[in-house]
């Protein structure tokens, strides 16, 4: 995606958006029905987010308050950014424990699917998990590895990033949960993800993942199981994420799963 059919709010002098009535209906609609589709299907770190958060289920949360419960968790801050930036300022924001949040919120008119990151998306999906240390040490690791890389192979990390922090799964005592922040803020695929005969879920594979192409404009084909959140960020060590990136590479990627070709063109 490198065009976007919203624009960014802008704070005030003293870091306030301001949102009016429908704006505010919508994040009260989006809330309350994803909050009742994911009580059984999310992760516990994520309800245990909502709470370290303190989401209003009925207004948009100012990003200045968000940061200041999210440094004094894990030292992460919510950036605000233009509805979509490039591979390099989004890794580089990452690697500095800032997290890009678009600031507006889709119409009511495009409830259920929007293409583009908004800020419900950003703050419901990704900002509650931020507050877990180990998931928030996996995605600056991320960001500092996406930073070392020349531009030609960002694209192949993006892979990483896309089926664990946007459309991850975990195994738990109670069976598979949802932590991806895509899957958490999507009320279709919330069910799609756990549910649906189309996708391929398999145990997670470092060098699989990295191999997997994507489309960012339709539910995903494949998903990957982790076993929890230290294992995910121990993948970061470069002993294990140089080898299987290179190996990566040279495999070239898998079989393509989706009816249409990859469309991996995604910046947040």
């Amino acid at each position: 995606m490198t065009s976007s059919n919203y624009t960014s709010k802008t704070h005030d002098i003293n870091g306030h958006i301001d949102y009016n009535d429908t704006e505010h209906s919508t994040w009260k609609q989006l809330y309350q029905r994803q909050w009742e589709a994911l009580s059984h299907s999310a992760c516990e770190e994520f309800q245990a987010g909502v709470d370290a958060l303190n989401l209003s289920p009925t207004h948009i949360p100012q990003l200045q308050i968000i940061n200041q419960q999210l440094e004094a968790l894990t030292g992460w801050q919510a950036a605000p950014v233009p509805a979509l930036i490039s591979f390099k300022a989004f890794f580089e924001l990452l690697a500095q424990r800032r997290f890009p949040c678009a600031t507006f919120i889709r119409r009511p008119e495009e409830l259920d699917y929007l293409k583009e990151p908004d800020i419900f998306h950003e703050v419901f999906g990704h900002c509650t998990l931020l507050t877990n240390p180990a998931f928030a040490d996996f995605t600056q690791a991320i960001g500092e590895f996406g930073v070392s890389l020349p531009q030609q192979d960002r694209p192949i990390l993006a892979r990483l990033y896309w089926f664990t922090i946007e459309f991850g799964l975990i195994q738990t005592e109670q069976g598979v949960r949802i932590y991806g922040g895509g899957i958490l803020s999507s009320i279709d695929e919330t069910h799609y993800a756990l549910h649906s005969n189309i996708p391929v879920r398999e145990k997670f594979n470092l060098v699989n993942v990295l191999r997997t192409p994507y489309r960012y404009d339709e539910k995903q084909r494949s998903y990957f199981i982790i076993e929890d959140f230290a294992s995910l960020f121990a993948l970061t060590d470069p002993s294990i994420l140089l080898p299987a990136f290179e190996q990566a590479k040279a495999l070239g990627p898998l079989p393509n799963r989706h009816d249409k070709p990859s469309k991996e063109s995604w910046t947040c």
